[in-house]
């Protein structure tokens, strides 16, 4: 399993604002005011928002002129779905035991 720091990909997963940036991330590179346009929040928590997901490395950043312009890291979502994955295997497997063991 890859190095990844699980737990911080998931605690910043696990604000609605953030999980509504990454939604709008999805679409591709888009600046502060991009982000802003949609949100009923201040640029400077959108700010802070996306510097929570660009720790957890979810997201980076690059200047581009005077723009900063931010974008899904997608290897970091992988790392994340390919953790799911081997949870949600684990559940099944525990689970089949269970359900064995209770029919004899």
């Amino acid at each position: 399993m890859p190095e990844t720091n699980e737990a911080a990909v998931f605690a910043a997963l696990g604000d609605e604002t953030r999980l509504a940036l990454v939604k709008r991330l999805q679409a591709g590179p888009a600046s502060i005011v991009g982000l802003t346009g949609e949100a009923n929040i201040s640029r400077q928590a959108v700010t802070k928002h996306l510097h929570v997901l660009e720790k957890a490395g979810l997201v980076t950043c690059a200047r581009l002129g005077r723009t900063t312009v931010w974008q899904l890291e997608r290897p970091k979502f992988d790392d994340a779905r390919h953790y799911l994955d081997i949870i949600s295997r684990q559940w099944e497997g525990a689970l089949e035991r269970l359900r064995v063991h209770v029919e004899d």
